[in-house]
């Protein structure tokens, strides 16, 4: 097992992401400025405007999605007959698709009843999970990229979104945030 150490991939990210700034032109905008601008402007768009219990089905839908993706036999045969360029134009629509589809069901069904408890929770932990869920999002979205496109992001970008730590700590944050907020919840 690697020897991950959190703590560094943190400082680096903040120390990274201040040189960053100071490589974004917003007269030429990259690929890096349009992330930034959907991870902050969704993540507040889709917490005030859905509300914890969605944000949860949401993210709920996200794991669902990418078992189901990372797990479909049909989806290999689908792949072989694509061109290899537009290989993961086919991965990203898949798991965008099969991602929205689970919402929409799962939003609809018993777990979106079992999570609602009556309140909407309080707005940082609404805040909270829509930065954790549009973070996987993002994370796993650019991980269906081919290399050639992911180095031509900056490296804070790669080091927080697309390298494999970064892609691990987005799996996990949210996991860890339901467990930790949802204890408390019940000790209240």
């Amino acid at each position: 097992m690697p020897d991950i150490d959190f703590g560094a991939l943190l400082s680096g990210a903040g120390s990274m992401a201040g040189s960053a700034a100071g490589a974004i032109n917003l007269s030429d905008p990259s690929w890096d400025l349009f992330i930034l601008l959907f991870f902050v402007v969704g993540a507040l768009l889709y917490g005030f405007t859905l509300g914890r219990e969605r944000v949860i089905v949401l993210i709920v839908s996200m794991y669902m999605a990418l078992a189901v993706i990372g797990n479909a036999p049909w989806l290999h045969s689908f792949q072989t007959k694509i061109e290899l360029g537009n290989m993961f134009a086919f991965q990203i629509t898949t798991f965008l698709g099969v991602f929205l589809l689970l919402f929409f069901f799962l939003s609809r069904s018993a777990l979106m009843r079992s999570l609602t408890l009556g309140d909407e929770g309080r707005w940082w932990h609404v805040l909270l999970f829509s930065f954790l869920q549009v973070g996987l999002l993002i994370s796993m979205t650019l991980s269906y990229l081919p290399r050639e496109a992911t180095d031509r992001l900056l490296e804070p970008t790669r080091l927080i979104f697309v390298s494999a730590e970064g892609r691990f700590t987005w799996i996990v944050l949210p996991i860890v945030a339901m467990m930790i907020l949802r204890g408390k919840k019940e000790k209240e």
